[in-house]
């Protein structure tokens, strides 16, 4: 049993590429892949912190690399996916997980705000997915994971321009997965919901705004980063080979609750 669920879930030999990985549900995730046996290419803006994670996977016994990008910037991309396929010699997993949070209401967001928004979590999977996915194309394996919201379902208070960046991402990966699955790379989509995050902290530091936020979740707690583990190893894994073009919510709750 042990050797089978390895065959289906485990990664040795795979190298992943994961974006925003020196915290939260990032670093969980690059953490997650390193321990079911992939080498990751951690990538974000601060070196300090990309060294850290780099290290954790080492000590976990597994390559990791580490690339200072700067996701709002096309020419930084590039060089983190070049960077990456010449450390490794290959991607056979990416996961789109950087993003921002810009939290106001419809009539005080700026159109910078508007732009910042689309750009940094959009755009720039977009980007990463083309780029990583001629890649793929042309070894016929790969799998892209982009890191969606719940709130890309939902109409939520302040989402104005954080809900549609996330929903954007939910359509791409139903067009991407029509137009790569014949070629060997599924594409899906995780949705969190209210996770134990930094960029959460602002709601749970808030003890009126942290109630109200627990009270419209049904398991009455947020998840944690390492929650995701299991969800990123699947849709990783020879376990999805016939999962594509699908989002997955991950929310205790939150989105079918009307609380």
């Amino acid at each position: 049993m042990a050797m089978y669920l390895n065959d289906l879930f485990g990664l040795g030999g795979e190298v992943a590429l994961v974006t925003g990985a020196t915290r939260g549900l990032g670093k969980a995730i690059a953490l997650a892949l390193s321990k079911a046996g992939a080498d990751v290419a951690v990538a974000a803006r601060n070196k300090q912190l990309l060294e850290k994670t780099a290290s954790e996977i080492a000590a976990l016994g597994r390559r990791s690399l580490p690339i200072v990008v700067d996701i709002s910037d096309t020419e930084s991309i590039r060089g983190m996916v070049e960077n990456a396929i010449k450390g490794f010699g290959k991607i056979d997993i990416l996961v789109c997980n950087a993003g921002v949070l810009i939290s106001k209401r419809m009539t005080d967001l700026t159109l910078k705000d508007w732009d910042t928004t689309i750009k940094t979590n959009l755009t720039s999977a977009f980007y990463c997915a083309q780029l990583v996915g001629r890649h793929m194309i042309d070894r016929k394996k790969g799998k892209i994971i982009f890191i969606s919201s719940a709130q890309g379902k939902m109409g939520v208070n302040g989402s104005c321009a954080y809900g549609p960046s996330k929903a954007g991402l939910i359509q791409l990966v139903k067009g991407l997965a029509v137009e790569w699955s014949r070629f060997g790379v599924n594409v899906n989509a995780i949705a969190p919901g209210g996770f134990e995050t930094d960029m959460m902290s602002p709601i749970i530091n808030d003890p009126k705004a942290n109630e109200r936020a627990l009270q419209m979740i049904p398991m009455r707690r947020y998840g944690k980063p390492e929650e995701l583990a299991g969800l990123v190893i699947l849709l990783a894994s020879k376990a999805s080979d016939y999962i594509t073009g699908t989002t997955i919510i991950i929310d205790g709750g939150w989105s079918n609750s009307k609380l």
